[in-house]
């Protein structure tokens, strides 16, 4: 089974342990990290989605028109368009990119955050919502005769689109969550379904709920497994180590000079995500071969906040325990976006790649 490396597409050089020097948009610094990732051995990067950060997918469309290789995942929420309009924005985008755009669609975790842009939703409704717009997307990408559509969410009438995807059928669709309600919206629809690291056996039951919710929707496929770390790499372990106490420490002296980030509470996160890893913190800073916890509890168990620490073998083998359970998309994204990206892709990626093509060889034959 191949095995995929997903990075991060920043517009600007912050992080949780760096504020960033200058404007959110950094049209200079978005390309030469999204370089070093192409040059590096990543597969894709993700241009992520805030209320009030850049526009991904123009940023998107910069990026794409400057490199050639580097596949995007767009981060999209569908409150923020009618869905007929995101899927020409998306078609329109992967010709831009000439066929490497995968769509992440957010459903969205934090109320407030949502209420914003706008949206005031319940969870609940905000999932159902999601699921009709993907199919709308879906629809719109594949079909060359004028359809109509009346849901709970969006009525329309006789739309086609005039510009469709260098992909065929269609670019794939990326979904995330830890909730009931997300398994069966990612299950039923998604090519990938993202999760964030957790420990092994918590991973392992994630990806029985995702696959038991395609069953439920009557799939007969079921979605790839993506899993979200932060890397903490030094050549030693007692380097490692100490390169990851001094990542949290930098992250409580930005917290002491005020929040992190608008998007995400410090204490009484709402989404499920990350309600677990403060749980999973809650138990215990380190399991398994490499996973580490106090990122994670503090920054309040916001996105992809549990780390990965060791040496690059050591923090090899443990993407290998999760390639072991079905995860063939590792994402990773350091805390100095640059450095870190550059690091990861020269010492991790080929470790990681090497044993998975041993593997494959071995079940060929």
């Amino acid at each position: 089974m191949p095995v995929e490396f997903l990075g991060i597409a920043a517009t600007n050089n912050g992080s949780e342990t760096t504020p960033r020097s200058g404007g959110a948009f950094d049209k200079d610094y978005t390309i030469r990290l999204a370089r070093a990732h192409e040059d590096h051995g990543w597969d894709r990067a993700l241009f992520a989605y805030g209320s009030g950060a850049p526009e991904p997918a123009a940023a998107a469309a910069y990026l794409a028109s400057k490199l050639d290789k580097l596949q995007i995942l767009l981060a999209h929420r569908p409150n923020v368009s009618y869905p007929t309009f995101a899927a020409k924005t998306f078609a329109t985008l992967d010709q831009i990119s000439d066929g490497r755009l995968t769509v992440h669609f957010i459903t969205g975790g934090t109320d407030h955050e949502q209420q914003r842009e706008g949206d005031y939703l319940t969870k609940d409704q905000r999932y159902s919502r999601t699921r009709e717009y993907i199919q709308i997307v879906k629809k719109a990408w594949i079909s060359r005769n004028a359809f109509d559509h009346d849901g709970e969410h969006y009525q329309f009438a006789d739309f086609v689109s005039d510009v469709f995807p260098v992909q065929q059928p269609r670019p794939g669709v990326s979904f995330g969550g830890s909730s009931p309600a997300a398994y069966a919206a990612g299950g039923a629809e998604a090519d990938i379904f993202c999760l964030w690291g957790e420990p092994l056996a918590e991973t392992a039951q994630q990806i029985e709920s995702v696959k038991q919710a395609a069953k439920n929707a009557g799939r007969k496929d079921v979605p790839r497994i993506q899993v979200a770390f932060r890397p903490i790499i030094a050549p030693t372990e007692e380097l490692a180590w100490e390169k990851a106490y001094r990542t949290v420490e930098r992250i409580e002296a930005r917290k002491a000079n005020g929040p992190l980030s608008r998007r995400h509470s410090l204490t009484n996160p709402e989404n499920t995500g990350s309600q677990r890893l403060l749980a999973v913190a809650e138990r215990g800073e380190r399991f398994d071969r490499a996973l580490w916890t106090p990122t994670a509890k503090a920054t309040g168990g916001a996105g992809n906040s549990n780390a990965l620490v060791g040496t690059p073998e050591t923090v090899a083998q443990a993407l290998l325990d999760y390639y072991d359970l079905g995860v063939d998309i590792l994402s990773a994204r350091g805390y100095d976006l640059l450095d870190d990206a550059i690091d990861f892709g020269r010492y991790v990626i080929p470790l990681v790649r090497e044993e998975v093509a041993k593997r494959d060889r071995a079940k060929a034959a």
